[in-house]
């Protein structure tokens, strides 16, 4: 046993010299029912071991029950073992408490962090609907433009040309296509108002 173990743990000197069973002896008699084992069990180490146990989760104390829980159901589970031994159980205890301790933290580390999805909740998100009807009004705008209009708007805007390009595919002047573009845009501003949408 370490040093900060005996501090935590002081040996205890019996009140009375002639009593020779201690008060684990009942975790190496299974004659006890199994509630009356772990009453023991919890009743004599479970305050000790919780103050040995929060140091090593710095001072968690939800997780240091957590593993003193477990640590005194696994006593029960090998309370055989421990009527073997012969010796004080606490060791025990102390050995497998650490154990689930470092179990625990290797476990945490050898999985990634998890994040909680609820911000992601809160998020707006793309609206498809309104983007949906926003194309829908620009089409309908657009087809109220005249050919040559369209035409250059499509080229221009849509197909990303240069006017050059777009004078070129459409085989016009470049002039031409500039001012097809000037009054399509100007065409296209007054139906899309019209229809409510405003920049």
């Amino acid at each position: 046993m370490r040093a900060d173990e005996r501090r935590a743990f002081p040996a205890r000197t019996p009140l009375d010299p002639t009593a020779c069973v201690r008060k684990d002896a009942l975790v190496t008699e299974r004659t006890t029912p199994d509630d009356a084992l772990m009453r023991a069990l919890y009743a004599e180490h479970a305050g000790p071991l919780l103050a040995f146990v929060l140091r090593l989760v710095a001072g968690d104390r939800h997780r240091a029950e957590d593993v003193v829980q477990e640590t005194l159901l696994r006593a029960w589970r090998n309370a055989d073992q421990l009527r073997r031994s012969g010796g004080s159980v606490r060791p025990w205890l102390v050995t497998v408490a650490r154990r689930i301790v470092i179990d625990g933290h290797r476990q945490r580390r050898a999985r990634p962090h998890e994040v909680d999805a609820s911000p992601l909740h809160a998020m707006p998100a793309a609206d498809d609907i309104d983007r949906a009807l926003r194309q829908m009004t620009i089409s309908d705008a657009l087809n109220d433009l005249t050919d040559a209009h369209r035409a250059a708007l499509v080229e221009t805007y849509f197909k990303g040309r240069t006017v050059s390009e777009a004078a070129e595919v459409l085989g016009v002047p470049a002039g031409t296509v500039r001012s097809r573009v000037f009054y399509a845009l100007r065409s296209l501003k007054l139906s899309l108002e019209e229809r409510g949408v405003t920049a």
